[in-house]
């Protein structure tokens, strides 16, 4: 087994394909195939079932992707300990958020003090950003919960509570705050499954004998506050994301469960010593104790 022909598997696993593998190790796509051949003849294993022209994991491929994972993660953090200084002048910073609200204080230092860093930051709800996380494919999330493993490290960033909202015009607009006797009166609109919001909302109306269920179901925060200000129904937010807008008006929920969303910024333990996610957490952390 060569270093070449695990880089080769490990490429087209992550890429989805042999040609897109060879676009970004800068190789022809017959060399990307002969090193990944050569690995299966070896070791008389099957790592992709090839159907056409899709690529398609086995399982011994799966498993072998997820060691090929942190070998390279590994390896960027070599690379990142040689070269601090290149990393923290011209590094990439992967961030997902299930809001970005929550982050702006933290990036906008960040970006002062490493200027040259590139950042990407993409959203999903608190499933996604855990899978993606586990699966190195980002470096640090943000989201709504305090996670209980001890795989990860952890910055608390705020506590608030989940609030209802809906448009100025309605008919709750003007009350100081609601029950679920009022909200279950009217059509809710829940972020998707996966959503910490929607579970905690669903845990304290079944302590209260209610169910929600949803009128309309949209995937991210966004959706939810457009269809809401649309006119379609209620909405529902942690009160430190709803922000400003001049067409909705926040309500409290009065509840015997508290619903409160612990937002925190994480990171597998194993990757809090890399440069740019110890710069990221050190700022984190000189901004909340401030």
């Amino acid at each position: 087994m060569r270093y070449v022909q695990l880089r080769a598997f490990h490429y087209v696993a992550i890429c989805g394909g042999f040609s897109r593998a060879a676009e970004q190790l800068f190789l022809t796509q017959p060399a990307i195939s002969d090193q990944v051949r050569k690995l299966e003849e070896e070791y008389d294993i099957l790592l992709f079932n090839r159907q056409k022209k899709q690529v398609i994991l086995t399982t011994a491929g799966e498993r072998l992707l997820e060691i090929t994972r942190r070998m390279f993660d590994c390896e960027q953090q070599a690379m990142d300990l040689l070269s601090e200084s290149r990393a923290l002048r011209a590094g990439r910073l992967r961030i997902v958020a299930d809001s970005a609200h929550h982050l702006l204080h933290i990036l906008a230092r960040f970006r002062e003090k490493y200027p040259g860093v590139k950042v990407t930051v993409d959203a999903g709800n608190t499933q996604t950003v855990m899978d993606r996380l586990q699966a190195y494919d980002a470096d640090i999330g943000i989201l709504g919960e305090l996670p209980a493993s001890r795989d990860f490290e952890t910055v608390h960033l705020n506590a608030t509570p989940i609030s209802a909202f809906v448009p100025r015009q309605h008919r709750l607009a003007g009350r100081a705050s609601v029950d679920f006797v009022d909200l279950l009166a009217e059509p809710l609109v829940l972020r998707e499954r996966g959503s910490k919001t929607r579970r905690k909302l669903e845990e304290a109306a079944r302590a209260e004998g209610f169910d929600m269920e949803a009128a309309i179901e949209a995937e991210g925060r966004e959706a939810v506050r457009e269809i809401v200000a649309s006119g379609a129904g209620v909405g529902f937010v942690s009160a430190a994301e709803f922000g400003k807008d001049d067409r909705l008006v926040l309500l409290p929920i009065r509840s015997r469960m508290p619903m409160i969303m612990d937002e925190a910024l994480i990171c597998l333990r194993e990757r809090r010593a890399g440069k740019l996610v110890n710069a990221f957490f050190d700022i984190a952390l000189d901004v909340t104790k401030g």
